[in-house]
């Protein structure tokens, strides 16, 4: 009997829509959208790390003004109270995360400790 695996792949999708870590997540994110400046302050800092990490890719060297700027948005970010709440329920939904991929990946482990 042929499994479709992506069926559970969209089951589990839908699944996951419906934990309190996801729910969770999705609060603090809307939460934090009421806060204009911790919004943009936030948005701010994705651009950021997402430009430092095509670089890092790119295997384009950083400079001290690139990193210092990350710095400085970085710790701003972190003093803004619904930012925090986000990333706490973000580090919450990605521990979730870890533990299904380890339970999907457990044969591929097995496989080769054998």
């Amino acid at each position: 009997m042929a499994v479709n695996i992506y069926d559970t792949a969209n089951q589990m999708e839908s699944d996951l829509r419906q934990t309190t870590e996801y729910l969770d997540l999705a609060k603090a994110f809307e939460d934090m959208k009421k806060d204009q400046k911790a919004y943009d302050l936030f948005k701010e800092f994705q651009e950021i790390q997402a430009n430092l990490q095509q670089k890092q890719m790119n295997g384009e060297d950083l400079s001290d003004a690139e990193m210092d700027h990350a710095r400085e948005v970085a710790n701003k970010v972190g003093d803004i109270e619904v930012v925090k709440t986000l990333m706490d329920k973000e580090r919450n939904l990605n521990q979730l995360l870890n533990d299904v991929n380890q339970i999907i990946t457990k044969p591929v482990q097995e496989l080769y400790r054998n």
